[in-house]
């Protein structure tokens, strides 16, 4: 799916070099600095946005970066419910139709898998937008861009997961995204029943990246720069007793951003139910609403690298 600097599916993290990774965080780089000099470069191309779970910032940020690059879009928000999927139809279906009104299709959907299905039988690029409890390969961008925009450097940096890890597919692409640069060390917190899953560990000893698992919160935040803040997922919990028994587990508070170094970031791929406390967000290391700024640059270099 990445030959090289080419680029043509958008499907898992793993198919990153950190070569195209450089390039795609250097043009983001170029087009923040200078957006007005990438106007027009799609014009006449058309995005699909087919997105059949709830999204805000992933489905607008696609469609704004598409807008300012001079394409079009079209889509629909809840596909499950007003697509043809209501009928009967399958996703692969769905996919072979799709792509013959568009340019670019940027799939979004409550199945894992469902990206690599779409990619098998479509006749333009798709680009995973998050599929289930699988993969998030853009959000991973944006959050390894806001890493580099913010502490400087990739390599070397010290990075804490915290939160629904077994289901959360924002921390498992950034994991893999990390496992390409050097000296890396993730602290994964999480209580047992949301423990990253055993293939992210595997893939980061196949890679000597350095991990440790932790209960404890608050003894990692002096060690590390990164803190990823990730909120219990009601969602993909089976029963309510299940989700509540774990939900505020972890909570960054002015307490919180005492222990942390004064050096050191909160990052959260949002939405935030409780799990960061609203006096957090006047603090410089709060991150999160810049981060959510970097996905439409991201997304920017990543429409033009694949559709230009």
């Amino acid at each position: 799916m990445a030959i090289g600097s080419r680029l043509r599916h958008v499907i898992e993290s793993q198919q990153f070099s950190r070569a195209l990774l450089e390039e795609l965080l250097d043009r983001t780089d170029e087009i923040k600095r200078q957006p007005h000099h990438f106007s027009g470069r799609l014009n006449g191309q058309v995005m699909a946005a087919l997105f059949y779970e709830p999204s805000t910032r992933t489905r607008l940020s696609f469609e704004a970066a598409m807008l300012r690059l001079g394409g079009r879009t079209m889509g629909t928000d809840n596909a499950r419910e007003f697509s043809s999927a209501a009928k009967g139809e399958t996703l692969e279906d769905t996919i072979r139709i799709v792509s013959g009104y568009a340019d670019l299709i940027v799939l979004r959907h409550n199945e894992e898998g469902a990206a690599r299905r779409a990619a098998a039988v479509s006749s333009v690029p798709v680009i995973n937008a998050g599929d289930g409890p699988g993969q998030h390969p853009t959000q991973a961008l944006l959050d390894l861009y806001t890493i580099r925009d913010e502490l400087g450097h990739i390599d070397g940096v010290r990075i804490a997961m915290v939160g629904d890890l077994a289901n959360g597919r924002t921390v498992r692409s950034l994991a893999y995204l990390l496992s390409k640069f050097r000296d890396i060390r993730i602290c994964f917190v999480a209580p047992p029943q949301v423990a990253m899953r055993d293939d992210i560990k595997e893939h980061l000893d196949e890679h000597h990246v350095q991990w440790v698992e932790s209960q404890d919160l608050d003894a990692v935040l002096p060690q590390v720069d990164v803190i990823y803040q990730t909120r219990i997922q009601k969602e993909r919990f089976s029963d309510e007793a299940s989700y509540l028994a774990l939900k505020g587990v972890y909570r960054i508070d002015a307490s919180t951003l005492a222990r942390m170094r004064k050096e050191a970031i909160v990052m959260h791929p949002l939405p935030r139910v409780d799990e960061i406390a609203p006096e957090v967000d006047a603090d410089p290391r709060a991150a999160y609403f810049r981060q959510a700024r970097n996905g439409l640059y991201i997304r920017m270099a990543l429409l033009d690298k694949v559709l230009a």
